[in-house]
């Protein structure tokens, strides 16, 4: 391959590599900005004022609630608390419990009353949670009913099940549940341990991950650089003869 072939071809390519390298880059920071946006709408609707049950049942559309603070007043429904499994905290093995509150003035919905840890000697034993009997008050934020988990097979029942199905767990109950939750917040009681992860999107990541991409282009550029443009111009053969 003669050296003016192999120019161009090494060009070509690192021409291609800055190119791929630079777009993914870009293509990071345009994600950042997506989630940029969308953590100000978060933080916007966490700002808002509590929500009361008056509130979340005039919702057309009880999504558009999604991470809105509430102070709700109701009674637990005791014989639907249920224990979502292969719920980890810290580190440890459990449960997210979730009960029915039935709302003061009408309507109901779930409420993710905190965690619970899962014993290891009997994993049928269900840890004791405190369910009050009469008016309570508690206090949220509006969520989505917790992540699936890979199930085979159709929804599970019964007190210990691993993922939660609103629909079903309406018919179970027979009370018309909201299409939303509520996730408990406040002081650890009841057995229950409440310190849920911040909703944060991670801006952060695709900023460094941009910075890897431009790392990588810069790179490929300072190589090209230097191997083809200064290296040539150092180890080009000097003119030696004689003056005239």
């Amino acid at each position: 391959m003669n050296g003016r072939l192999k120019f161009v071809l090494i060009t070509v390519a690192t021409l291609a590599a800055v190119g791929a390298t630079a777009s993914l880059g870009f293509w990071q920071l345009s994600r950042a900005a997506e989630k940029q946006s969308r953590q100000a709408s978060l933080d916007a609707q966490s700002a808002k004022s509590p929500l009361d049950a008056a509130a979340v049942r005039a919702a057309t559309d009880p999504l558009t609630l999604l991470h809105q603070r509430a102070r709700l007043r109701g009674t637990w429904v005791p014989q639907s608390v249920t224990f979502l499994e292969n719920r980890p905290m810290d580190g440890r093995v459990g449960f997210v419990v979730v009960t029915v509150l039935r709302l003061e003035g009408g309507g109901a919905l779930a409420v993710q009353r905190g965690w619970a840890p899962r014993g290891f000697e009997d994993r049928t034993l269900l840890p004791p949670i405190e369910t009050p009997a009469g008016v309570v008050e508690i206090v949220g934020r509006m969520a989505l009913p917790p992540s699936d988990l890979y199930a085979l097979g159709a929804p599970t029942a019964g007190r210990i099940r691993q993922n939660l199905d609103l629909p079903q767990f309406s018919s179970e109950t027979g009370l018309p549940l909201l299409p939303i939750t509520l996730q408990q917040m406040g002081a650890t009681g009841e057995a229950l341990v409440r310190d849920w992860p911040v909703v944060n999107l991670g801006v952060e990541k695709n900023y460094g991950y941009a910075a890897q991409w431009f790392g990588l282009a810069l790179l490929f550029s300072m190589l090209y650089l230097w191997f083809q443009v200064v290296r040539r111009f150092i180890d080009r053969p000097k003119d030696t003869s004689p003056d005239v």
